[in-house]
């Protein structure tokens, strides 16, 4: 690949036929990476105004080299002795962090190249070697535990929203904010890969009206008008969305929007999906919430969406379905890089791990 890496502004399209609006720009967060076009990119990342993604990068390998450096590596591997060491799914998957894992190895030593059979987004089983990097032994194993750490974490979330995506259609499946500290721009690139959307990017891209703003600001109405007369005073548009826990307050939120000029742009049902005994849900709440909404903002479920309920919860009409779970209880797809490919198989086979 040639050119350079920039990170810059893009606004995801609205999920399905739901229309769209204008939103609030966001500066661009620019990381360049010679040898990396953001153009070829497989799935671009989100944008954000602060991000700095070569900042995370160098952070992660600082933490592991500490004010010594790799010691082991220093006493075993011959500085100029140059190896060959490949990729290994050791687990079926959907892969994330090639880009990311290509930006490492360029932080550890440019000389570094990689290819790639699979790219991001796409399916591995158990067993494929689906990349290699090559080069000088010590800087590919210095690099060797941050690539993975971040490989596995993306490819983890990916896996699991590619899952619940595919059983939420024809609802859209969201991230939320419960993202590792630092990791937030990582983790919702991972979404994305996975084949699911964003939610937004922190507090500062949308205005979410959740239950502890409308107990301070007296009532759901209140705060919903502090926000309009917010917006217009500061000559701003941006999505706003209001959380709303009963019927009554959809109700009373529909009541507002029938009557004033509203930025309101999303309804979230929060806690409308009930478990039930026998382990199944009932969505009629839910379902009831979205036929009064009738299509006048768009819909968002959350609360008891995991892989079991997320078909049904997408079946009652709402536009999205927001899970907290595809980041903050991901499970790390198992990936390994060997530079003794024959021997990490013969172990692999052994373990039932490849």
């Amino acid at each position: 690949m040639s050119g350079a890496l920039y990170i810059n502004q893009l606004i995801l399209p609205r999920c399905w036929t739901t229309t769209s609006r204008q939103i609030v720009r966001m500066s661009a967060t620019e990381t360049r990476y010679p040898g990396i076009s953001f153009q070829s990119m497989a799935i671009k990342p989100p944008s954000h105004p602060t991000y700095d993604l070569k900042g995370v990068i160098k952070l992660a390998l600082s933490e592991d080299a500490g004010d010594r450096g790799d010691v082991t590596c220093m006493a075993t591997i011959p500085l100029d002795m140059e190896v060959e060491a490949h990729f290994l799914a050791k687990e079926d998957g959907i892969i994330a962090g090639v880009t990311l894992a290509e930006m490492v190895f360029y932080e550890v030593d440019p000389s570094l190249k990689a290819e790639w059979s699979q790219k991001d987004g796409d399916y591995v089983h158990k067993g494929l070697q689906f990349g290699k990097v090559y080069g000088r032994a010590h800087s590919i194993v210095v690099a060797e535990r941050v690539v993975l750490n971040f490989m596995q974490r993306m490819s983890g979330i990916a896996t699991l929203t590619k899952a619940m995506a595919d059983a939420a259609r024809p609802a859209c499946i969201l991230e939320t904010r419960k993202t590792a500290p630092g990791l937030r721009l990582v983790d919702k690139w991972a979404v994305l890969i996975g084949g699911g959307q964003n939610h937004r990017m922190g507090l500062f891209d949308m205005v979410m009206i959740k239950d502890n703003h409308i107990s301070a600001a007296g009532s759901i109405t209140n705060a919903i008008k502090s926000v309009d007369q917010y917006l217009d005073k500061k000559n701003l548009q941006m999505e706003v969305e209001v959380e709303t826990r009963t019927m009554e307050e959809v109700n009373e939120v529909l009541q507002y929007a029938s009557q004033t000029k509203t930025s309101l742009t999303r309804i979230m049902l929060d806690n409308m999906v009930v478990p039930l005994p026998n382990g199944d849900v009932d969505v009629s709440m839910l379902k009831e919430a979205v036929q009064l909404i009738n299509g006048r903002v768009d819909t968002e479920a959350s609360g008891n969406v995991t892989m079991d309920t997320v078909h049904k919860i997408g079946q009652t009409g709402v536009t999205f379905i927001s899970s907290g779970a595809l980041t903050h209880s991901v499970k790390a797809l198992d990936i390994s890089l060997k530079i003794d490919m024959e021997l990490a198989l013969q172990v692999g086979r052994r373990t039932k791990r490849a």
